[in-house]
């Protein structure tokens, strides 16, 4: 359920990353926190080499079923356990907000060659819509509040206060994602904050998104739906080599 419910990332993007970082053969690509590799599989099409990290043995070893060819390692964001110097770039995908960030930040900037960038990419929801606006506002409310989110831009200010980035790029894409009502509503109830919940909670939970999509015409019922996405992508560049400590 959490490979099926969430979004891939438009070709869009991942042409613009390409051409920006740059990736293609001869070049090398650390995924952090790749998950179950819905990221990684793009990366891979660039030609570049790609190593993904991922902590949790459960989505290592799908990620490893789903993508033979690609290396990946059990490290963290904030100790790869990767050589220095081993990257061209780094790429977190639906990530960063959940590292630590000084220490992933510094972890970068290890593994980075000179002139090297970092790609912070997410799929965000597409609040224009109404029923997705309501969705998302049970997702907030039921959050806690030190709860790490994308949306608040906090992640930006590790940049702005750390010497030898480039100024933050950024494009935006449409990201519909084709899925069913069941699928929305397990969406939700996967979600990191929510699935800890008691079993009871978890029906409160399931009832009131079952009735949030019920007043809305685009979501009655049970049938395909599109979930709208807006996918994010940012990359900063290193403008220069993180001196030995």
């Amino acid at each position: 359920m959490y490979e099926r419910s969430r979004p891939s990332y438009p070709m869009a993007a991942l042409a613009e990353l390409a051409d920006a970082l740059p990736l293609q053969a001869g070049r090398t690509v650390v995924d952090l926190g790749a998950g179950t590799g819905k990221f990684t599989r793009l990366l891979a099409l660039t030609g570049a080499e790609v190593t993904a990290v991922e902590p949790v043995v459960e989505m290592r070893e799908r990620l490893a079923e789903l993508l033979p060819g690609i290396s990946v390692t059990a490290g963290t964001a904030e100790a790869t356990g990767l050589p220095d110097g081993c990257a061209d770039a780094v790429v977190a995908a639906q990530s960063w907000h959940w590292f630590q960030e000084a220490e992933a930040l510094a972890e970068v900037e290890r593994l980075l060659r000179p002139g090297g960038a970092l790609a912070l990419v997410w799929n965000t929801y597409d609040t224009s819509v109404p029923w997705v606006r309501d969705y998302q506002d049970i997702v907030f409310r039921l959050a806690p509040r030190d709860l790490p989110s994308p949306l608040d831009g906090g992640w930006r200010e590790a940049f702005r206060a750390r010497p030898g980035w480039s100024r933050i790029e950024e494009r935006h894409w449409p990201n519909p994602h084709s899925t069913t009502v069941t699928d929305v509503v397990e969406r939700m109830m996967s979600s990191s904050h929510i699935a800890v919940l008691s079993a009871a909670e978890q029906e409160r939970v399931r009832a009131e998104v079952g009735t949030v999509l019920g007043a809305h015409d685009a979501t009655r019922g049970h049938g395909d739906i599109e979930m709208p996405y807006t996918t994010d992508v940012y990359w900063v560049r290193r403008t220069k080599s993180r001196k030995p400590s």
